[in-house]
This record gives structure tokens, sequence and C-alpha cells, in this order.
């Protein structure tokens, strides 16, 4: 059966920065692969082109340059805010605001945001918006280990906003914890779904 539309996928990569000699950023591993429905907008629409057509047990190589990935670094994503925000109770909250750390915000419109503290002054917290993986290529290689008819149940879950696969899009730092999941993500959403490429 070959990868298409509706289609339940699961697959191993390595992920790595730029190319196959790049830093390793994470794995999903046949114990704990990336599985997820083709076509239902989880995944990076790159990651699934180049994926399109493939079978149980073809290899793959895919390359995304920060376009096709997560975009370049957007100068406007980093900004300051004031220190206020971040009191609760009259205090400050110095263990979770640390820089460093990463801390779950909501914009004005209600959209969940992940911000990197970068710097803390009297006055202000700056933090980065910006996708953990914004500006950077992106190179994966792996197998798909299966392919077959998604459910009526699992396409339904997808509509609902779920899947989890290894990844930086929501695993580690967004939403399924850290099970072999990386810290940033691949999902279209930044924080939605997991799984890289998602």
């Amino acid at each position: 059966m070959k990868i298409g539309k509706n289609k339940m996928v699961s697959l191993t990569y390595d992920l790595h920065y730029d190319d196959a000699e790049g830093e390793l950023i994470e794995q999903a591993t046949s114990e704990k692969p990336l599985s997820f429905v083709f076509g239902a907008g989880l995944m990076l629409p790159k990651f699934e082109s180049e994926l399109e057509g493939f079978e149980a047990g073809n290899p793959f190589q895919i390359s995304l340059n920060d376009v096709d990935a997560y975009g370049e670094l957007d100068e406007n994503a980093i900004v300051d805010l004031p220190k206020h925000l971040f009191i609760i109770e009259g205090e400050f909250d110095n263990e979770i605001v640390a820089v460093g750390n990463t801390v779950p915000m909501m914009s004005t419109s209600g959209q969940r945001l992940n911000g990197l503290v970068m710097e803390i002054t009297d006055d202000v917290v700056k933090m980065d918006f910006n996708h953990p993986l914004a500006g950077e290529n992106l190179f994966f290689k792996g197998e798909i280990l299966e392919v077959r008819e998604a459910t009526d149940e699992e396409i339904a879950a997808t509509l609902g906003g779920g899947g989890c696969g290894c990844g930086s899009g929501g695993c580690g730092d967004g939403g399924c914890g850290d099970e072999g999941c990386g810290d940033g993500g691949c999902s279209t959403e930044g924080n939605g779904g997991c799984g890289c490429g998602c």
C-alpha cells in the first residue's frame, strides 16, 4: 500500500541540522515511531509531499530548507513583555520565568504560544516566540514501517488537533512529554500535534 491521503503512516527517522553530517536533533525509533494520518495537516507540507507514494520498507532522505521547515527567524517574534505580567499573588515567578526556560503563553487572540526567556531586566522580560527550529535547515533520514488505511476514529482524532509521534512539534515542550520526543516541533502549529514533520 502506498502513502496517500487518509493513510496511517508509521516511520522512523533521525533528524539532523543541515545534512547527514549535522548535529542529531532527535530520533523516532522502531520502538517509538512517528505515526500520523497522511494529509491531515499535522505535518510539514514539504515533508509529506516528499513521502507520498512510498511503501512500507522504503528508506527515505528528506532535506528541508528553513522556509519549507519552520520558516526564517522572525525578529518581530522577539518581544519585550512588561515584567508585571509574570507577577502572581504579588510575587515574580523566578522559577518558571528564568533565562533559558520555555514558558507557555497565550496571545490576545487565544493562540497558545511557547516563549523562550532570553533576558530579564527590572522592567521587562525579553522573550523569543520563534519556533525553536526557525531559521534551520533540516535533514531527515529514516524508513517507512507501516502504511494502512486510517480508521474513522483516527481521522476524527486528527481533526480534533491530536496526533503524537516523536518530534519537536509539540512533544517535549509542547504537549506529549519527553518520551523519546524532542523539544520544539515539527507540527504545523508549532505547539499543536507532535512529531517531527508534524
